[in-house]
């Protein structure tokens, strides 16, 4: 099984673990609207992708990660690099807190400010690196199932 295949499915397995009590509590409000706020109590973190930096943390708000259409937060540390790497789906994000330099390839970089949105293509290779002090904290609805690769795709990704 190629290598890439075995990245997926792990991040995907770590998602849907990470997500399984917000499932749960997701499908009894599903028929109702719901806000949440980065700093929430009730917000579920749990752990990033390995190659993503110490002290990130993912929380999903509504959806199933391994499924199409789930929303999740996203949070790094101040100072933080985010190593290069892509998703799968297209991703819709508007930055909550902190400032986020991110640079997709071929591209000048862009300093995302809270409240800025931002547009990241599906398989396009990225990095980032949060501005030291607060930490970055970014709302990230996706089109297909969450997941994150480093690098960049293989050809047949």
């Amino acid at each position: 099984m190629p290598s890439s295949t075995i990245t997926r499915r792990v991040v995907l397995l770590s998602a849907a673990l990470l997500a399984g009590p917000a499932i749960q509590a997701g499908e009894a409000e599903e028929r109702q609207a719901l806000a949440r706020s980065h700093d929430d109590s009730r917000l579920q973190w749990g752990p990033c992708p390995e190659f993503l930096p110490q002290g990130c943390a993912i929380a999903v708000l509504q959806g199933d990660p391994a499924a199409p259409n789930a929303d999740i937060y996203f949070k790094v540390p101040g100072g933080a690099q985010i190593a290069r790497h892509w998703h799968t789906s297209a991703e819709r994000m508007v930055l909550v807190s902190g400032e986020l330099q991110v640079t997709y390839d071929g591209q000048e970089p862009v300093v995302l400010r809270a409240g800025t949105y931002a547009y990241g293509p599906a398989k396009a290779p990225h990095e980032a690196s949060c501005a030291p002090g607060d930490p970055c904290v970014l709302f990230i609805a996706f089109e297909e199932p969450v997941d994150a690769h480093p690098g960049e795709p293989a050809a047949g990704d």
